[in-house]
């Protein structure tokens, strides 16, 4: 018998679904409300209530309030979304909202995005169900019912994190479900996905996803695969008691796409070929990435007004890294003599290639978190309370890697040469870091009356951190605390409107200086974020919601400083990376047909006080002054079963060296669609069609960097995938 992962997702679905059946069978209708016998109706149309639901956030920074009630920025990217753009990877969800981009985020490989002009730290940056997960992985998407982007500094949410934000993915949770998609694209691309899931008992419910995906790559030589499975169930143990259990697991294999470099680092290469695998060598093996994610949820309401929140997460990814890496020029004729700096393409197109691996790099966090939440009355004044303590452990294990230069090539040949493999081997497994967060909070939301709240809260973060080189020997040893305060005040002049004004800190790791600096290898000092955010939230009508924030965020600037060093730059921390900006959005429903999604967002990010005058008074690198981002959802009158879906996507210029003398052109993407729904033997069955780039335009998404290296990532060419989700339930 053949045990893949989607074999035994598949058993795992079918077994779920005859024991949901019989469970419903047996049941009386009315025992749940999840249990009732499905009846064939008469088509209807149904308008959704606007994204803000009134539920609590599980944002821990706000009291678990409601969206509508949380002083921050925070978008929902909901599962219809999801499922009409036909959204896979985290490059692409970054599309949807206007203050994300992408930074370093190579086809084949696991990806990293930017909130408010901050990249993600994948130690902290990225949550599930509100518990950290290993960054460094494909997260699926197939069992996530909502991706929430919570934006800004939450010191008080997360303590140790980068200040543009943290994405949190929400899973599925247990329904009267059995669904089944199977997709193509115009590469030729094969996805299929099953979502099964009932109520067993009245009191417990489970819910299947898995999927399997075969990857047809618009780059040459990077088709891959990857299978996932995924189970959630809930548990009502009493009257006041829930358990929620989660669990995900997936493995995929696609060779990794290697970015441009600016020629000689001063100049963008002219005719770029977004489908050419830069490096490419026939022995290069596809990167390998194995992730596990899973959480246990208890929820315990010890009186009316007091309840406790218990929380346990485990995340791994183990990463077989098999690159043969397009990088620098340090072998090329033309930069022999060190008239060009190594670490770019050569002027002429040439780069070297380096067979690196790095198989079993295996990063581990576990998180443990408890929140008591209550309400107190004092006269007029009531009193929304949470304390709360939290534990947090991440490690990582790696084996000395190989990375041998191979031989060059040349950006203009559509494969370069054949290089034999580096003869070497890595070395053994060793502990390269042991982290620690230990952390106490608090926060009182105090409700003055009717139309005023008030917040006050910190946290209490103690960092314990041991690195190790490639032998396993100590190299850094750090210990730190701080109290990370934050506060907000809420005016609400009627139930639909939220004007707020909040301040909050954070602390972020320090940064490893780059190879080719003075003192390469070395890592910096944690830094202090301050953010000050004032917005608006106005739910106009059930099924439209607006939003506007403006904020500004100060974060010390580390970076390779310019010197007399035979090296040419030591890395520094001194002055200042502050980012200004200005964030509208607006999500739901404009008149009974047409459905908008759209953001926009304006950031000055500059350098201050940095004692490096040419590096200030521009935009910093990969930080585009202006996004848009646009959707729309347009029922047709006539044939309500059939919708136009469309898109635009615009970024201006966006500068690629620390001086600002170079940067790539502003581009704008359009996307298009059709959604059909109609009845088929009493079921529903869902059509959709996506076209990406509809008009085939040659862009730059990423100018961003990675370990102190710069590169430059062509976006996707057009695009088109076809899809059909049959309802049998």
């Amino acid at each position: 018998m053949i045990r893949t992962p989607l074999a035994l997702a598949l058993l795992t679905t079918f077994a779920a679904t005859g024991m949901a059946h019989a469970a419903a069978s047996s049941a009386a209708p009315d025992s749940h409300p999840d249990t009732a016998q499905a009846v064939d109706l008469a088509t209807v149309h149904v308008q959704a209530r606007a994204p803000q639901d009134q539920r609590g956030s599980g944002i821990d920074s706000y009291g678990n309030a409601t969206l509508h009630d949380t002083p921050a920025s925070v978008t929902v990217i909901a599962r219809r979304q999801l499922d009409d753009r036909q959204i896979r990877t985290l490059s692409e969800l970054a599309r949807e909202d206007a203050s994300l981009g992408d930074n370093y985020a190579p086809v084949g490989y696991y990806q990293d995005i930017a909130i408010r002009g901050y990249p993600l730290d994948p130690a902290t940056g990225f949550r599930s169900n509100g518990l950290t997960i290993a960054g460094e992985q494909k997260v699926p998407l197939e069992d996530v019912q909502q991706v929430q982007i919570l934006k800004g500094l939450a010191g008080l949410e997360a303590g140790v994190m980068e200040p543009g934000g943290v994405v949190n993915y929400v899973s599925k949770r247990p329904a009267d479900v059995r669904s089944v998609t199977l997709g193509t694209d115009s590469h030729g691309s094969r996805h299929a996905a099953v979502d099964l899931g009932g109520w067993l008992t009245p009191a417990f419910g489970v819910r299947v996803n898995a999927a399997h995906e075969d990857i047809h790559s618009f780059v040459r030589h990077a088709d891959g695969r990857r299978s996932m499975l995924a189970l959630a169930a809930d548990w009502k143990i009493s009257e006041r008691t829930t358990l929620a259990l989660d669990g995900n697991y997936q493995t995929s294999g696609q060779r990794s796409v290697s970015g441009y470099q600016l020629l000689g680092g001063t100049t963008i290469p002219a005719h770029p070929d977004a489908s050419r695998l830069l490096g490419y060598q026939p022995w290069q093996q596809p990167v390998g990435i194995q992730s596990s994610n899973s959480s246990v949820r208890i929820d315990h309401a010890l009186s009316d007004d007091w309840r406790v929140r218990l929380a346990g997460g485990h995340s791994r990814s183990v990463i077989d890294d098999n690159v043969a890496f397009a990088y620098g020029c340090f072998y090329a004729s033309e930069c022999a003599d060190g008239s060009v700096p190594g670490w770019f393409f050569a002027p002429n197109g040439d780069y070297d290639i380096y067979d690196f691996r790095s198989p079993d790099d295996t990063r581990v966090s576990d998180e443990a978190r408890a929140v008591l939440e209550g309400h107190v009355a004092t006269g007029a004044v009531s009193h929304a309370l949470s304390l709360g303590a939290s534990a947090f452990r991440r490690t990582i294990d790696r084996r000395a890697y190989v990375y041998d230069y191979v031989g060059t090539g040349n950006i203009s040949q559509l494969d370069p040469p054949i290089f034999a493999p580096s003869p070497n081997q890595p070395g053994a497994s060793v502990r390269r870091l042991t982290s620690w967060q230990h952390s106490l909070f608090a926060l009182d939301r105090v409700h003055l009356g009717e139309h005023w709240q008030l917040i006050a809260g910190g946290r209490l973060a103690r960092l314990h951190e041991r690195s190790y080189d490639s032998s396993g020997a100590p190299e850094r040893n750090t210990r730190l605390s701080k109290t990370l305060p934050q506060a907000a005040v809420l005016w609400q002049p009627n139930a639909p409107t939220t004007v707020y004004l909040s301040y909050s800190e954070g602390l972020s790791l320090g940064i490893e200086a780059p190879y080719w600096t003075s003192n390469g290898g070395s890592t910096l000092g944690p830094r202090l974020s301050r953010q000050l955010e004032a917005g608006v939230k106005l739910q106009t009508s059930d099924t439209l919601a607006l939003s506007g924030a403006v904020y500004r965020i100060h974060q010390p600037w580390q970076f390779a400083r310019p010197d007399g060093t035979p090296e040419g730059f030591t890395f520094v921390q001194q002055g200042d990376e502050v980012h200004t900006g200005l964030e509208l959005g607006a999500n739901g429903q404009l008149g009974n047909n047409l459905r908008v999604i759209a953001s926009a967002s304006v950031i000055r990010a500059r350098a201050e006080h940095s004692g490096t005058p040419s590096y200030e008074g521009h935009q910093l690198i990969n930080v585009p002054r202006f996004r848009s981002a646009l959707f729309v959802d347009y029922r047709l009158p006539f044939a309500p079963s059939l919708s136009l879906l469309g898109g635009w996507r615009h970024a201006s210029a966006n500068i690629a060296t620390p001086e600002g003398a170079v940067r790539v052109p502003a581009y704008d993407v359009f996307d298009a669609g059709l959604r059909y729904t109609s009845p088929w033997r009493g079921h529903a069955l869902t059509w959709r069609l996506s076209v990406d780039n509809v008009f085939d335009h040659f862009y730059w998404r990423d100018t961003g960097s990675t370990g102190g290296d710069r590169y430059l990532f062509p976006g996707a060419p057009r695009l088109a995938r076809l899809s059909v989700s049959y309802d049998f339930q």
